[in-house]
């Protein structure tokens, strides 16, 4: 019984080294890369917004000092050559303070109004809104700010479709350099997972797991990567 015993076990242990060089084969016959293309690109669209505040007592006089100031912005983008804006509808706060009563009581009132409004400006003329400054508007009493353009590229999508391409070729060149180190070949591709898109300013090092997507400089680089698994031959 105990000589079975012992052969039983060896049957057993040889199975297994069986299977784990056959998985051993099975895994050789594939090989798993990465490939990357890289491309610098410049923005072709851009959008610059702006916004203005006026205050008064009243929200009649209110109204017609964003009216005012309005027209003022309006001719700064005419001047400016600029054509292709929106404005959006006015907002409305009330101003209040904190007041005592003859009871001593502490209530607030309405001492005034303040009203704003948002100017956006959406231009391929992406010089022209690059260096639009709004210091005239300043100069002119109008309580104006901006933010800071942003910068957009418009074939982002046409180009993803030409990048994979380019990944894809990259992890071939670099599956057919370790293959051909090990004395094998590569056959067909066995299958391909896209990896996220990083849209970076230019020289930037930054990624991030869920991909970024830059609009705050106008040069940015697209990168792509693609991990394929080829067949070995």
């Amino acid at each position: 019984m105990l000589a079975g015993l012992f052969l039983a076990a060896g049957l057993v242990g040889s199975a297994m080294l069986g299977t784990a060089a056959w998985v051993k084969i099975k895994n050789s016959q594939f090989i798993t890369v990465k490939g990357s293309a890289r491309k610098n690109i410049d923005s072709d669209l851009a959008v610059w917004r702006g916004s203005f505040v006026v205050e008064a007592e009243t929200l009649l006089e209110a109204q017609h000092k964003i009216q005012a100031n309005h027209a003022v912005v309006e001719k700064f983008l005419a001047d400016a050559g600029i054509t292709n804006y929106s404005f959006a509808p006015i907002n409305i706060e009330e101003v209040r303070a904190m007041q005592k009563s003859a009871e001593g009581w502490t209530q607030q009132r309405t001492t005034g109004f303040r009203l704003s409004q948002l100017v956006r400006v959406e231009s391929t003329d992406v010089t022209r809104l690059e260096h639009l400054d709004s210091t005239p508007l300043v100069e002119q009493g109008l309580l104006f700010t901006t933010e800071p353009p942003q910068f957009i590229f418009t074939s982002v999508g046409e180009m993803k479709i030409e990048m994979l391409a380019e990944a894809t070729k990259n992890a071939r060149a670099r599956a057919e350099q370790i293959a051909t180190n090990g004395g094998s070949g590569i056959a067909q591709l066995h299958d391909a997972d896209m990896g996220v898109f990083q849209i970076t300013p230019l020289h930037s090092n930054d990624t991030s797991g869920e991909g970024m997507s830059d609009t705050s400089s106008r040069q940015k680089t697209i990168t792509a990567v693609v991990t394929a698994t080829f067949r070995l031959k």
